[in-house]
């Protein structure tokens, strides 16, 4: 009998041999029964992918049923720590087989949830360095805006230095979502699922007055596309601006959206902005959150 027609008739899941690959398509349906954002279950997807790997590579059985907290501690996170990979990175993977085995356990599909007992490691909170005057002029003067791609680059990054928005929110932009009256831009593609607008200041409609116009009516309603019309993906904006940060010579510090986020923050504190403000603007969930960026 097949996986569906055995747990048709068995009052116990738990009875029954599903492989390792079975339960992560049980688990992926149910993060799409809670509509999860398309990049979250990506990030499941991929992080479960390798703890599979993982397993397999040592020589190991992937029966779920043969998966323990001893497997967890020696076998992903003793094994990713001696082979150099960062804590952040095991705290990553660790997160999603959490949520994993949790979501199995409370189905029933085991009986003895396996992270039960395991923890996140402790990691150090790092100043994140933020962008001078300097470095920012570098990164603008970097771009060519005599090309297309290089006028999108620019307004990207001006985009991020105005606003704070994360990568995956900026990628996610439609033109649609710009209000031009009220000079503010719908964020959609949110971190916890609630939709916010940013306010933007007269220099910054202006540009992206000047993009909407280069760029043209096309297929795709994103904001923000490739020299082939496609959307940009969030991996090519990456990319992009860590290629400005060579072209501009930066020093000691890491060209990223990440830190043209935490860039923004700090200039909002020196401008007077209050904590309250700059939750609100940056999308965070707790005003803890927020500290981080301004500390």
């Amino acid at each position: 009998m097949s996986q569906e027609e055995l747990r048709l008739i068995s009052d116990d899941k738990a009875e029954i041999n599903y492989s390792l690959d079975d339960l992560i398509e049980v688990f992926i349906e149910d993060c799409e029964f809670r509509n999860l954002r398309e990049y979250t279950i990506k990030y499941y997807r991929s992080e479960l992918k390798q703890f599979k790997k993982l397993l397999l590579e040592q020589g190991l059985s992937n029966e779920p049923k043969d998966i323990t907290g001893d497997v967890i501690k020696h076998n992903v996170v003793m094994y990713m720590r001696n082979k150099g990979i960062k804590t952040v990175s095991v705290n990553s993977r660790l997160r999603a087989i959490r949520a994993f085995f949790n979501l199995l356990e409370s189905q029933n599909y085991l009986k003895l949830n396996p992270m039960k007992d395991i923890k996140l490691l402790k990691d150090r909170k790092r100043i994140v360095e933020t962008f001078d005057k300097k470095q920012i002029k570098a990164l603008f003067k970097a771009c060519d805006l005599r090309t297309f791609v290089g006028l999108r680059d620019y307004t990207i990054m001006m985009f991020l230095l105005e606003t704070g928005v994360r990568a995956n929110e900026l990628i996610g932009i439609k033109v649609t979502d710009i209000v031009w009256s009220q000079k503010v831009v719908r964020i959609t593609n949110t971190k916890g699922g609630y939709e916010r607008f940013v306010p933007i200041q007269n220099k910054m409609i202006d540009q992206l007055n000047k993009y909407v116009t280069i760029r043209g009516q096309i297929d795709t309603n994103y904001l923000f596309i490739t020299q082939d019309d496609t959307p940009l993906s969030k991996k090519q904006m990456q990319d992009r601006i860590r290629e400005y940060g060579g072209i501009a010579k930066l020093k000691n510090v890491r060209c990223s959206p990440h830190t043209f986020r935490h860039t923004f923050a700090k200039m909002s504190v020196m401008n007077g902005a209050n904590a309250f403000q700059l939750q609100a603007i940056l999308g965070h969930s707790t005003l803890e959150v927020t500290k981080m960026y301004v500390n």
